[in-house]
């Protein structure tokens, strides 16, 4: 058997690991970055009963139009775009990878990305036979100009890919280096601002100023992560493009359904964020009382830090202990080692976080 799979399967496949997803039990969970909040009662009692009459023996709509609509409206997408719908952000770096790859070419098709930031640009390049270059971010997380610059001279990317905030280390990068890398760059770029809703800058409505450019969002933030709902919004010539490449019925029934619905009451999850940002300012306060820990900016629902006199896995190991998981990130050196990512959660399970640090720490 094994000889078999190692005929057929690509050995660069055969050499990844699989996207490892911890079982949170019945800890604390403070490592994926979700909405800690559920819907009030009567909201979810009105989902409820009109989910009863949803034909789930029907394929579902195949462009999705009516969510489609809806969300470019909530999204603030400006008139003249076009939105494709995936299932989840992951979806349509693939499907943008799928279509820009090109493997009859004499040179690779490169995707970019500067570097520590959220590792499915990567993989998917992979997965796509296209070429992956990672810039390193420098020292304050900030994009290093001179070096994306060269970088993009020498490698003419097909696709750049910028978190924005920043994935794992939460901060935004300034607006002039992001368009000053959009004028340049020979293909497209991707403002990937799946935590738009914390940020309070986005580049949405800078669509139509650019031909390259595309910007991507997720609603995972929002409190709706179970229903798997990413969007890309620019420009209808490369939306048309990138459709052809999408599967049909990639949006299930139920996802449009409900997504359609919790947009409807977009007001709800505003309060939420609105919460959330609250709690992030108030855990922000509580590490800084800490006198050993660093703790990094964050315009996002989470908060990069490292304990200056103990190792990330011995923080890791006794929080869980504690019954509290949070993200211990594998960089054993670079900008990364040492650090930890923890979410935003209630105040009850931000409550629960700090005093467990502080006696982990006493």
């Amino acid at each position: 058997m094994t000889d078999l799979v190692k005929q057929w399967i690509r050995e660069d496949i055969r050499s990844l690991a699989a996207y490892h997803v911890p079982d949170p039990g019945d800890m604390i969970k403070l490592d994926a970055m979700e909405n800690p909040y559920l819907w009030p009662e009567s909201m979810k009692q009105q989902w409820l009963s009109q989910l009863a009459d949803i034909p789930v023996n029907r394929y579902p709509d195949p462009s999705a139009a009516t969510l489609t609509s809806r969300i470019e409206q909530v999204m603030n997408v400006p008139e003249g775009m076009s939105t494709i719908l995936g299932n989840g952000s992951d979806e349509l770096i693939q499907i943008i990878c799928m279509a820009l790859s090109k493997q009859d070419a004499k040179s690779d098709s490169v995707v970019m990305a500067p570097e520590p930031t959220f590792v499915m640009y990567q993989m998917i390049a992979r997965f796509t036979n296209m070429v992956y270059q990672g810039i390193p971010l420098d020292q304050d997380f900030q994009l290093d100009m001179p070096a994306m610059i060269k970088a993009i001279e020498t490698h003419w990317p097909a696709v750049i890919f910028l978190a924005y905030p920043n994935n794992p280390t939460g901060n935004l990068f300034s607006e002039q280096d992001i368009r000053s890398i959009i004028e340049m760059a020979p293909g497209l770029v991707v403002v990937d601002e799946a935590y738009h809703a914390f940020a309070g800058h986005s580049f949405m409505p800078m669509l139509s100023e650019y031909d390259n450019l595309l910007v991507m969002r997720t609603v995972s933030k929002m409190g709706l992560a179970g229903l798997r709902l990413g969007m890309l919004s620019g420009r209808p010539e490369w939306i048309n493009e990138f459709d052809k490449v999408r599967l049909p019925y990639n949006i299930n029934v139920l996802t449009q359904f409900s997504a359609e619905f919790a947009l409807q009451h977009d007001d709800i999850l505003q309060q939420q964020t609105a919460q959330i940002c609250a709690d992030r300012t108030i855990l922000k306060d509580a590490l800084s009382g800490m006198d050993s820990v660093t703790q990094y900016p964050s315009a996002a629902n989470f908060i990069l830090f490292k304990v200056d006199n103990m190792s990330s896995e011995a923080i890791f190991s006794a929080l869980k202990q504690s019954g509290i998981l949070i993200k211990r990130l594998a960089d054993t050196s670079g900008p990364l080692a040492n650090c930890l990512r923890v979410t935003v959660g209630s105040a009850e399970e931000n409550q629960a976080f700090i005093e467990s640090l502080g006696k982990i720490l006493s």
